[in-house]
């Protein structure tokens, strides 16, 4: 019987938890889109979730890569994805919420879309040769992701009775999250002062403005910012984050380093 593989401890440098905080989000949303597969209304929204997952796949095992080499302990993009311990992810809390319905799930597709999208475009600019050129290809993908999803919330808000109902609940539910999205620490204040991206703060006002285009659109009203603050960004998380990793770890914990 074999082993399970053991935690792998991180270095905390500002650039690399830039890095990771950023990877984990996609990471981790991604397995949540994934769970779409086989459950969409409709057979054309089932392939679309799973492509989505996919890039925000492709877009984190980018950014974890680049982590590890910044990193210089030699850990690779499959080491930092399966072998942290929860404290040592630090996704934004909004992506590891549970699933949903699906009016909940294309509302967290478009807020997170939007601000991705926001953040790619400032991080084409970025220090970082190499996270610039990541940036340059997630950006339209997130394009993408953000016009689905925004179709879709303006076609269930301004829809039927329970339609609306279903996006008034998600609303309720997800915007408290939002304003982790916009929160600045030390790693952000280094990012910003060496080049390599934005502090999460610089991107709350234009977020904040195509919200209120989307949701007016879409007849939805825009809710007060919240004075809860979630801080998964600090490794710090919900009662679900444990449930995903036990999953999305499982395989490479009971077999270490197992390749197909």
């Amino acid at each position: 019987m074999n082993a399970s593989a053991s935690s792998i401890s991180i270095d905390a440098r500002p650039e690399v938890q830039y890095l990771l905080r950023l990877g984990d989000t996609c990471l981790i949303l991604a397995q949540r889109l994934g769970q779409w597969c086989g459950h969409a209304p409709i057979l054309e929204e089932d392939i679309a979730m799973t492509n989505m997952a996919l890039d925000l796949v492709g877009q984190a095992r980018a950014l974890l890569t680049r982590a590890g080499q910044l990193e210089g302990r030699a850990h690779d993009e499959d080491q930092l994805a399966f072998l942290r311990d929860e404290r040592d992810y630090f996704n934004a809390t909004l992506a590891e919420l549970p699933r949903g319905d699906f009016a909940f799930t294309v509302l967290r597709n478009a807020m997170a879309a939007t601000w991705l999208r926001l953040m790619w475009e400032r991080l084409v600019h970025s220090s970082d040769a190499e996270l610039a050129a990541i940036a340059a290809k997630a950006l339209k993908e997130a394009r993408y992701h953000e016009q689905h999803a925004g179709d879709w919330v303006v076609r269930l808000g301004d829809g039927t009775e329970e339609s609306r109902q279903r996006m008034e609940a998600a609303l309720a539910q997800l915007w408290r999250y939002a304003a982790e999205l916009f929160t600045d620490d030390a790693t952000d204040a280094a990012a910003r002062a060496s080049g390599l991206g934005p502090s999460w703060s610089e991107l709350r006002e234009p977020w904040q403005a195509e919200m209120a285009a989307l949701l007016q659109e879409a007849t939805l009203d825009m809710p007060a910012e919240s004075a809860f603050r979630s801080t998964g960004r600090n490794g710090v998380h919900s009662e679900h984050m444990g449930f995903i990793l036990a999953e999305m770890q499982h395989l490479q914990r009971a077999y270490p380093g197992g390749v197909w």
